[in-house]
C-alpha cells in the first residue's frame, strides 16, 4: 500500500492545499490535474507531477481524489474514471454533491471491482492549508479504514458517516444549518445597527453569550463587521448550490423546510443584486435593503 500512487483532480481554493498536505505528509509518489497551471506549477516544487489531463490522472493513480466546483463537473470526471477504472482503484469525491448522484456512482465503480467514497470537506481554507480539515465519509468500512491515513493527512477531524451518500447528507445539513445562522446574523447586525449599536460589540458581546457560533466568531467577526467578502472564497452561487441539494433532500422527505427556503431566497436577491461571485456572508449587504 505504501507504493500506491495518489492521483488529485481539481486544484481550487481547497484542493490545492489538500493535495499538498497528502503529498508530503503520506510520502506517496502523487500526480495532479487542473485546467489552470498555476497551482501545477506551485505543486511541482513539492514534486508533485503535473499530469497533461484527467486521463493520465486515473492512467497511473490508484486512489484518486476528486476535489470539483459542481455535480456536471463530478460527472464528466467520474465518466473518464469509470471508463478507465480497475479492480482495487479508490475513487473519493472531496466536494460536495446530491445524495442520489452520489449514490449511483458508487454502484457503477462497484460494478467494475472499484471503490468510491464521498467525503466532503468542511472548514475553512485556513483549515486546508494547516491540514486541520473536517471530512464526512460515506462509503463501505472496509475501504474507509484504507483511506483513514490519508484523511488524517489534511483533517483533524474524520468521521465515517454510514453508507454511500451518508457523507454527503451530513455535509449537506451541516451547509444548510451554516446559512441559516449567517441569515440569523446578518439580520440581528442590520437589527442592531437600526438602533445604533456597533456592529463589532454586538457580535463580540453575543460571542461570550448563548448566542456564541463558529458562523459569529468567523463569518460574523472576520467578514460581515470589516466588510471583506473576497472573490474565489465560498461565493453565494456556490451556496446557493448545496442549499439547493437540502432543499431537494427535504422535498423527497415531504418536509417544508421554510427557513431554509428563506435563506434561498435572500440567495437569490444577493446574486440579482451582483453579489453572486462574493463569499457567501455577503448576503448582509441584501438584509434590510
Amino acid at each position: 500500500m505504501s507504493k500506491e500512487t495518489i492521483g488529485f483532480i481539481g486544484l481550487g481554493v481547497m484542493g490545492e492545499p489538500m493535495c499538498r498536505n497528502l503529498a508530503l505528509k503520506s510520502g506517496r509518489p502523487a500526480i495532479a490535474f487542473d485546467l489552470d497551471k498555476m497551482p501545477l506549477m506551485r505543486l511541482a516544487a513539492d514534486g508533485i507531477e503535473a499530469a497533461p489531463d484527467v486521463a493520465s490522472v486515473i492512467e497511473k493513480a490508484d486512489i484518486v481524489f476528486m476535489s470539483l466546483p459542481s455535480s456536471q463537473a463530478l460527472e464528466t470526471v467520474a465518466a473518464a474514471a469509470l471508463a478507465g477504472a480497475r479492480e482495487g482503484r479508490v475513487y473519493i469525491d472531496l466536494g460536495t454533491s446530491p445524495v442520489p448522484l452520489t449514490r449511483k456512482l458508487e454502484a457503477d465503480f462497484a460494478q467494475r471491482g472499484a471503490a468510491y467514497l464521498d467525503a466532503p470537506v468542511a472548514r475553512t481554507r485556513e483549515a486546508a492549508i494547516a491540514g486541520t480539515l473536517s471530512v464526512m465519509v460515506g462509503g463501505g468500512q472496509a475501504v474507509f479504514e484504507r483511506i483513514l491515513p490519508l484523511f488524517r493527512c489534511f483533517a483533524a477531524d474524520v468521521t465515517h458517516c454510514g453508507a454511500a451518500g451518508a457523507g454527503q447528507a451530513v455535509k449537506i445539513l451541516n451547509n444548510m444549518v451554516l446559512f441559516q445562522t449567517v441569515m440569523a446574523l446578518s439580520e440581528a447586525l442590520a437589527i442592531g445597527r437600526s438602533v445604533g449599536l456597533d456592529g463589532r460589540l454586538l457580535f463580540e458581546t453575543m460571542a461570550k453569550g448563548s448566542g456564541d457560533s463558529f458562523a459569529l466568531r468567523n463569518h460574523g467577526l472576520k467578514s460581515m463587521i470589516p466588510g471583506i467578502f473576497p472573490e474565489r472564497a465560498f461565493s453565494v452561487e456556490y451556496a446557493r448550490k448545496d442549499l439547493r441539494y437540502a432543499l431537494e433532500l427535504a422535498a423527497a422527505a415531504g418536509i417544508d423546510a421554510d427557513s431554509a427556503s428563506l435563506v434561498d431566497r435572500t440567495f437569490e436577491r444577493a446574486i440579482a443584486a451582483g453579489f453572486g461571485g462574493q463569499y457567501h456572508p455577503v448576503i448582509s449587504r441584501v438584509i434590510g435593503s
